[in-house]
């Protein structure tokens, strides 16, 4: 009859769980590691081996030493197993520990990269902005500036033209109006002498008998002194022509004119308008023949007559 054995006594040693590491450790902690799971392999090898040979030389009827061998044999086992678990759970925890760590730190550079490249960005989109905004400055400055000139421009321009229809409309009213104190004038103004008394030349039957006072056609011609004027006609190659007689006698004649401004009979103050400047009769340009002819005879040089009066012409 075969010996009989407890199911206890054949138990199956229990299976190591063996796990992957999360990562490959350094090559420093890798020797160490090795070591210390090769220790615990010899252990567990040698208690496997322990277990089962007692299992097989324990007879049936030693049945007061079989407890004592089976639970020697279980607490090895129990113990290289609880160690080898242990070391590897802590062996994962810190592999595990370091690439969280690893992420974390990956995870705050991207994220300070980002705030930097965001913060780059701001500033430039800024800067940019105040260039536009500079250049819009200077170009609206540079058109102010530029409408301010052609205003400028154009109120100089006006201004000049304002003085000059001025200027001439006041030459114009001294030329017709008379002397208000009854001084003599010259008989126009804006002048240039040209021929002289006593002048010879081919364009009179004698020696010319006057001065003439050139000026454009159209310049007021004005007595010299106060008088009644005796006539005003066509006088052949003096053309239109007007003679005033004065208190003292004396005759002023004005001849060549455009235009009469008085007629016969009438009386004119000193600088009193009785023409214009023309060119009728025997003339080769504008201007105004001027005789004196005292007592109303032959006439003389106005030149010195004129100076008499205070006149420098």
């Amino acid at each position: 009859m075969s010996p009989r054995h407890d199911a206890s006594d054949h138990a199956a040693p229990p299976r190591a769980v063996v796990q992957a590491p999360a990562r490959r450790p350094g090559r420093h902690r890798l020797t160490r590691r090795t070591k210390v799971r090769s220790t615990q392999l010899v252990g567990l090898t040698a208690a496997l081996a322990a277990a089962a040979a007692g299992s097989s030389t324990v007879s049936s009827a030693d049945h007061t030493s079989t407890p004592t061998a089976v639970t020697s044999a279980s607490a090895g086992q129990i113990a290289a197993i609880t160690a080898a678990r242990v070391d590897r759970g802590q062996l994962t925890s810190r592999d595990s520990a370091r690439f969280g760590l690893t992420l974390e730190a990956a995870r705050k550079q991207q994220a300070a990269a980002a705030q930097a490249a965001k913060i780059r960005a701001a500033k430039l989109a800024a800067n940019q902005v105040m260039t536009q905004r500079r250049a819009q400055a200077l170009a609206a400055a540079k058109a102010a500036a530029a409408k301010k000139a052609a205003a400028a421009k154009e109120a100089a321009a006006r201004e000049a033209e304002a003085k000059r229809a001025a200027a001439a409309a006041q030459a114009k009213r001294q030329a017709s109006a008379p002397s208000r104190s009854g001084r003599a004038v010259l008989p126009v103004t804006g002048y240039h002498l040209t021929a002289s008394f006593g002048q010879g030349g081919s364009r009179w039957a004698r020696d010319h008998t006057g001065q003439d006072f050139a000026a454009p056609i159209g310049t007021p011609v004005r007595s010299v002194l106060a008088g009644k004027v005796i006539a005003a006609q066509w006088a052949g190659a003096y053309g239109r022509q007007v003679q005033v007689r004065h208190a003292d006698g004396t005759v002023t004649t004005y001849s060549h004119m455009s235009k009469f401004s008085v007629s016969a009979g009438q009386s004119v103050p000193a600088g009193g308008q009785v023409g214009a400047i023309g060119v009728t009769g025997n003339t080769t340009g504008p201007h105004v023949h001027f005789e004196v002819k005292p007592g109303g005879g032959a006439p003389i040089d106005p030149m010195p007559w004129l100076r008499k009066l205070g006149l420098n012409p």
